[in-house]
């Protein structure tokens, strides 16, 4: 590890390195940080939340900043730190990242990563593998497999020694209780930095001091890993390179990383916090923030007038060119060479590009210069077009015109509407699909517990006090938390309205815990209800139907249809309470705090059908996986109605689809 006397040195250095590059250009050095406040001040201004931001050209040196030493909550943004943390280590011989570590039963936790709900437990891999598998896909279980080989404390010790003392990891993920610091956790979770520290961070990984080359590297590779095109990429020129780590909890979007750009690469970090739009959709606006404030940058840092020429279509492409035209050129190689060499489109003329160019020239008898002279582009012939997956190569013949019978155009991707009463389907398209159900999941957890309530009224009236795992169920939040208590009745304003992941989470531990162990299996009291909705289901013979959670947050084995949400929305309709609670549109609730304090919650109907007369409720639901998603009920002339829309594009989408599909089915009962 380099002393503080050596980096110090090496920061000087790099600051003589910028004063004499700007005595050599003349152009004023805040003309940069001038055009960002211009272009990033505004959005700042008129997002409805906290912001963090620092953006440094990592050529040029130059910088924008807002509240960059505002310590602010990470999220899974903290996993940066701690991979740096662990290579650093390795660098050091302190950490063998070859070292073999096993995925155990009890390592399961909720939220992001791969390894729940598609490995087995007992599987091994190297530590190397987690630390990838905690930043390309924010693995929980990954996270706590590395945190358990470096400890807690380490992480927080290296970024001291790096002067980022608000960088912190608080506790293992959804492990609240192993809290090193109970009161940085309850103010900022899992993780806390500010944006300078995370540019901080970013800086030294750039310049190769957290590890070897190749370790630098790795570690590039992890963060490009990362599929996420709602943040840093989302409105940067197609193919841009980012390097990054993104974080999401409730009213939190972070993310850090480095973006590639014709004039050099830069350093970016948004923190947002408190922010009112908490949805889990694309487009969020904490999420939306970051993309734009990226976009900005971009521009800023690379006007058109200092785009690198692009070379004629008639001219060379040699070693070292980069842009749309050898994108073109890799693609076509790709095409005429047998067998292909598979090049990378990514419009950087390399080795390998290179290799190809030559192996065709040898191909049409030329010389292998590796060059593309005239004589090559005219064996190239016309260089191929960049096709979409799965586009034929001639547009199909058009489709007949729109019949002006039948059931209404809708964006939902299934969807059915029926008679409550008779509890029969009317309309549907794609009634038997099995889908992600999203948050409509809660109308089981509910309906399990109002059913028991019909033959043991008393339940109503018991304690449910939140764990910490109820407290850390990421997604919608009924605003619980860990050690306050309420009871069921109310609780179940909490879970319906705002549509609480937390919520059911406290229902599923609170009845699990009276469910007996399931034959043959020892399970958690959170298991054991899940096994309980699944029962359920199949005496409403919903055949198509497995849950996996009390909260529908994704999981690989949780799906439905709508038929199937169909009968158990009708079922559910027959409880009276129920519909009480489904038609409330804001409930007041108190709870009481585990030191005698009493706090009030305001709940609100997530459902906006509320406010238009004739609907009467259930139940929405939002996530990446499932789409926009809604029950709803609608009565009319002493009629009622059930819609089920699964899949929409939009949560507008899945409003205006279930209001087309229920004008469609009044009019021809």
């Amino acid at each position: 590890m380099k002393s503080m006397w050596t980096i110090y040195t090496l920061s000087l250095a790099a600051i003589l390195t910028a004063f004499s590059v700007s005595a050599a250009e003349p152009a004023p050095p805040d003309m940069p940080t001038a055009a960002l406040a211009d272009a990033i001040d505004p959005l700042i201004k008129k997002h409805e939340g906290d912001v963090g931001i620092m953006i440094r050209h990592l050529t040029t040196g130059a910088t924008y900043t807002h509240q960059p030493d505002e310590a602010m909550p990470t999220a899974s943004l903290i996993k940066f730190p701690v991979m740096l943390t662990a290579y650093q280590l390795a660098a050091a011989g302190k950490l063998d990242l070859q070292k073999p570590v096993t995925y155990r039963e009890e390592d399961k936790v909720p939220g992001s990563g791969i390894l729940g709900p598609q490995f087995t437990p007992g599987v091994s891999f190297p530590l190397r593998d987690a630390v990838r598998l905690m930043m390309a896909y924010s693995d929980n279980i990954a996270t706590n497999l590395v945190l358990k080989e470096l400890e807690l404390p380490t992480t927080n010790a290296q970024m001291e020694a790096w002067e980022c003392p608000n960088t912190k990891v608080h506790a293992f993920v959804f492990r609240g209780s192993t809290s090193i610091a109970p009161d940085r956790s309850k103010k900022y979770g899992l993780g806390s930095t500010t944006a300078r520290e995370m540019v901080r961070l970013l800086e030294k990984l750039h310049r190769g001091e957290c590890g070897s080359e190749e370790q630098t590297k790795q570690m590039l590779d992890h963060m490009r890993a990362i599929e996420s095109n709602v943040r840093l990429a989302k409105f940067l020129p197609a193919g841009t390179k980012v390097a990054m780590k993104t974080g999401s909890v409730n009213a939190v979007r972070t993310v850090a990383g480095i973006v590639e750009s014709p004039s050099g690469p830069f350093a970016i970090c948004v923190l947002t916090n408190n922010n009112k739009d908490q949805r889990w959709t694309d487009d969020n606006a904490g999420q939306i923030l970051s993309a734009e404030i990226a976009r900005e940058a971009y521009r800023v840092f690379n006007p058109p007038s200092s785009a690198a020429p692009m070379p004629p279509t008639d001219g060379p492409l040699l070693l070292g060119a980069r842009g749309p035209l050898v994108e073109d050129l890799q693609r076509t190689l790709n095409a005429k060479l047998d067998p292909s060499p598979k090049l990378t489109l990514d419009g950087e003329f390399g080795e390998v590009t290179q290799a190809a160019l030559k192996a065709f020239q040898k191909s049409a008898s030329l010389e292998e210069a590796g060059i593309t002279d005239a004589k090559t582009w005219t064996a190239l012939g016309p260089l191929i077009a960049p096709v979409e997956p799965n586009t034929p190569a001639e547009p199909p013949a058009r489709q007949p015109a729109d019949e002006l019978k039948g059931p209404p155009f809708v964006t939902a991707k299934a969807w059915c509407v029926g008679d409550v009463a008779s509890r029969t389907i009317a309309h549907s398209h794609q009634l038997d699909e099995r889908r992600d159900i999203a948050s409509t999941t809660k109308l089981m957890t509910a309906y399990i517990i109002l059913k028991q309530a019909e033959s043991q009224p008393e339940i109503l009236d018991e304690i449910v006090t939140f764990s910490t795992v109820a407290d850390d169920t990421p997604g919608s939040t009924a605003g619980v938390r860990a050690g306050e208590k309420v009871t069921v009745q109310e609780l179940l304003y909490g879970l319906m309205l705002p549509s609480g992941n937390d919520a059911a989470t406290a229902y599923a531990e609170h009845f699990g815990a009276k469910l007996p162990e399931i034959e043959g299996q020892e399970t958690t009291p959170a298991a054991r209800f899940v096994a309980q909705m699944n029962a359920t289901a199949a005496e409403l013979k919903m055949s198509a139907t497995k849950y996996a959670n009390p909260h529908g947050l994704t999981h690989v084995d949780h799906k439905s249809t709508v038929g199937d949400q169909f009968q158990l929305a009708c079922a559910a309709l027959q409880l009276p309470a129920l519909r009480t609670i489904i038609n409330t549109r804001q409930h007041r609730s108190v709870v009481d705090g585990p030191s005698g304090y009493r706090r009030e919650i305001i709940w609100r109907n997530t459902n906006r059908l509320l406010d238009i007369e004739g609907y009467s409720g259930v139940k929405t639901g939002t996530t990446d996986a499932a789409g926009a998603c809604l029950i709803s009920l609608s009565q009319r002339d002493g009629a009622e109605a059930v819609t089920v829309v699964l899949g929409a594009t939009s949560s507008d989408a899945r409003y205006t689809d279930t209001r087309n599909i229920f004008r469609y089915y009044w009019q021809n009962r």
